[in-house]
């Protein structure tokens, strides 16, 4: 099977219940502890590695859809290109446009099966340079289940100015309700990681020159093909009335004084490893420093 898929799997179930990773003592009969010796970092190549970008030539856009495209949305993203307006990289510029309970952004993605580690280095600043001086400005990784206009699931690592400037955003949206939480990181490069493994899903990332983080875990119960991809949004001061009418809001472009630019180093798809005795949602089975070595690809 491809790692890109066009939809063809069927897909069912949905996130659990919002929840984070529990303390409990792994049971003799079980969940077993994973020690860091016999952790795996996720494996790179094959099919999912296929997906990757280093986005050294402007052809790699092809691989990506436009949401806007693909399930009929009105286009929020107002430049979108690959080693033109930054050398060696993409580069992504939203509209005014958000990604908050039903509100929708700019989303660019493809569509893989199975357990997957999104990996990527970003730098999110304002259009003249320096944090984005707009709230909720932001920028990052989000994986989507396809088709879920009505009821709106995805979740999200972004970074820039969220209520405050150098901010990373950590959210989960399950039915269209958004619950996010803001981490202070330093402004710049920034690496990030969305996976989804076993029964969880999570979000890292690591500033430039730092380590890495655990940002969350989610419990997850996913379709087997998610939308997996990159998002930038701002301006969220913009739709003054409009911010409890999300219906309203989705059907027009929003005039406002968007101020953000996304640039991406790369994108890379990898597969996670984890054992059957091990329990993701549970800390005392994998640790935030197993977790980071399971999902962050050996060396980075």
């Amino acid at each position: 099977m491809r790692a890109k898929m066009a939809g063809v799997l069927a897909v069912t179930g949905m996130l659990a219940a919002c929840g984070t990773a529990t303390q409990a003592q792994p049971s003799p009969t079980g969940a077993g502890v994973l020690t860091m010796q016999n952790a795996k970092p996720p494996t790179p190549g094959g099919e999912v590695g296929s997906a990757s970008s280093e986005f050294a030539d402007a052809s790699e856009l092809s691989v990506w859809s436009k949401l806007s495209d693909t399930e009929k949305d009105v286009d929020r993203i107002a430049k979108l290109d690959v080693n033109k307006t930054a050398k060696g990289a993409l580069y992504l510029e939203p509209r005014t446009s958000a990604w908050f309970d039903g509100f929708r952004g700019p989303f660019v993605y493809q569509e893989l099966a199975g357990d997957i580690v999104m990996h990527a280095r970003i730098k999110v600043e304002g259009k003249k340079g320096g944090k984005p001086r707009r709230k909720f400005s932001l920028g990052g990784l989000m994986a989507r289940v396809p088709n879920s206009y009505a009821q709106p699931t995805w979740l999200s690592v972004t970074t820039g100015t969220a209520d405050q400037p150098g901010q990373l955003e950590v959210k989960y949206t399950e039915n269209g309700s958004s619950k996010p939480q803001e981490i202070t990181v330093k402004s710049g490069w920034v690496e990030v990681v969305l996976a989804r493994v076993g029964r969880v899903a999570a979000a890292l990332y690591k500033e430039d020159g730092g380590a890495w983080k655990v940002g969350r875990r989610w419990p997850a119960q996913l379709p087997e093909v998610l939308q997996w991809g990159l998002t930038a949004y701002t301006d969220w001061d913009s739709f003054n009335t409009l911010k409890k009418d999300a219906a309203k809001a989705n059907t027009k472009l929003i005039k406002g004084t968007p101020d953000l630019k996304m640039t991406v180093d790369f994108v890379r798809f990898l597969r996670p490893e984890l054992p059957d005795y091990a329990d993701p949602l549970n800390t005392a089975s994998v640790s935030d420093e197993v977790l980071i070595k399971l999902l962050t690809p050996a060396g980075a």
